[in-house]
């Protein structure tokens, strides 16, 4: 197991109180509860970059133009 490291976050009120609720509710830690809602915030973000990634190559087409050809074609 890695080393844990040791951050300071301050919580609204309410919020650490429902943290502590839900905490005591599940039998975990609200660090483990922290932990794993910032693992899924990154997992989140890591398909979100994956799937910008397999789209860079796609062509760019701006508003104007777009709707200008819809028209064109008769769309509009």
């Amino acid at each position: 197991m890695s080393t844990l490291k040791r951050a300071t976050v301050y919580f609204d009120p309410e919020v650490h109180k429902a943290l502590r609720l839900r905490a005591a509710a599940n039998d975990q830690s609200i660090s483990d509860m922290v932990n794993e809602a910032v693992r899924a915030s990154l997992a989140e973000d890591a398909i979100d970059l994956a799937a910008f990634d397999k789209r860079k190559r796609e062509r760019s087409v701006s508003f104007d133009s777009f709707v200008r050809g819809m028209k064109q074609r008769g769309a509009l």
